[in-house]
């Protein structure tokens, strides 16, 4: 993929990933469907300028919802988890700044 603001979706702020934020370090990102974990990397070193440790990404099925008789389906989407290095500032998008 080649826009970085394509890559990253949205921050994802739930009360498991403000744990993983404050406990490790860690941060985790709603991303495109078809980022890699290069793609990941790459975005969120040039977007916030630190350096990443490693990145997990996770494929999320989308759930099935039901209204009365008729069924649907939301879409799939990917999360990704991205550990920063030892020693690096936090990324604002998470602190409100």
């Amino acid at each position: 993929m080649n826009d970085d603001r394509r890559v990253l979706r949205a921050p994802m702020i739930t009360e498991k990933s403000t744990l993983l934020r404050e406990g490790g370090n860690l941060y985790c990102f709603r991303v495109a469907t078809k980022a890699t974990k290069i793609d990941v990397r790459r975005a969120v070193e040039r977007l916030f300028g630190v350096k990443v440790e490693s990145v997990r990404t996770i494929n999320m099925a989308g759930k099935t919802k039901r209204r009365g008789r008729l069924v649907g389906k939301r879409a799939d989407w990917r999360k990704a988890y991205v550990r920063l290095k030892e020693g690096e500032k936090p990324i604002e998008w998470f602190e409100g700044g």
